[in-house]
């Protein structure tokens, strides 16, 4: 929108054709990045840089490692940030459902 702005299309129009509000729109344009994502960037950083460390950890272990490298998490904000990256453990449980679909039907 920015761009429209700079061609003389003014904000108001762009905002009415988009079917959005201009206050969220200035809201945005003077933070793009908010507080909690920043803050969230810093903690999936540092559980990355844990299981990058530690492959075999799970969740449980890699937010014991960032809460101490100095970002401290719920384990639950650990889990949905490790669960939304498929940081897995090394070790973890066998897909359920691969044993079904290697069996081979009986002829008939």
């Amino acid at each position: 929108m920015k761009e429209l702005a700079a061609e003389g299309i003014p904000v108001a129009v762009t905002c009415r054709v988009l079917q959005l509000a201009r206050q969220p729109y200035y809201r945005w344009l003077a933070a793009p990045v908010t507080v909690g994502e920043i803050a969230e960037a810093y903690r999936a950083n540092a559980l990355f840089d844990a299981h990058r460390d530690d492959p075999e950890f799970g969740y449980r272990f890699l937010v014991d490692e960032a809460r101490e490298a100095g970002e401290s998490m719920a384990e639950r904000t650990a889990w949905r940030i490790c669960s939304s990256n498929r940081w897995w453990s090394v070790f973890g449980k066998p897909r359920r459902g691969q044993e079904r679909q290697t069996r081979v039907a009986c002829p008939r």
